[in-house]
């Protein structure tokens, strides 16, 4: 079944009390969805290209599709039901035989985490769009809040080196 989408990716994460809060949305609308720590550390990892010393769960998974010519599509994050949040993760295989498409049920946690990794598109449903609250105002507000305590502490580093 064909959905209208609306292309969407990670604007920023925070840490929160029950794990990492994920700010996804574009220019219009930013919307929170709750992960795990751990999850939350591994996409902020995938973000800003950090290397590590041995492959993580994700990786693996990338090694995986990478060996049999998998590659990911999209991921679409479908619909909110009872708090919780659900995606599909959409790969591709080509081989002599034709190509396939196959679209798999999974944690939006887990799909951002892939499409982070692997720098594929993020979408979200229309209808799920227009329902989620939107949270552009606190992402702005926390960020505001993040430069200005960077500014004190660099202020503060620098007047500190000159002595």
């Amino acid at each position: 079944m064909k959905q209208d989408v609306v292309p969407v990716h990670i604007r920023g994460l925070l840490p929160a009390n029950s794990g990492v809060a994920l700010f996804i949305g574009n220019d219009e609308k930013v919307f929170v969805i709750q992960v795990e720590h751990g999850m939350g550390e591994v996409i902020g990892m995938a973000l800003r290209g950090t290397p590590h010393d041995r492959p993580l769960t994700h990786d693996l998974i990338g090694h995986v599709f990478q060996g049999f010519g998998i590659t990911v599509e999209r991921v679409v994050i479908t619909e909110l039901r009872n708090s919780t949040f659900f995606a599909r993760l959409i790969l591709r295989q080509e081989s002599e035989l034709g190509r396939k498409i196959v679209e798999l049920d999974a944690r939006p946690s887990d799909c951002l985490a892939i499409a982070a990794a692997t720098k594929r598109p993020v979408y979200v449903t229309q209808r799920l769009f227009e329902q989620v609250e939107d949270m552009s105002q606190v992402l702005e507000r926390l960020n505001a809040q993040q430069s200005k305590d960077e500014d004190e502490g660099g202020e503060e580093s620098d007047e500190s080196s000159e002595d």
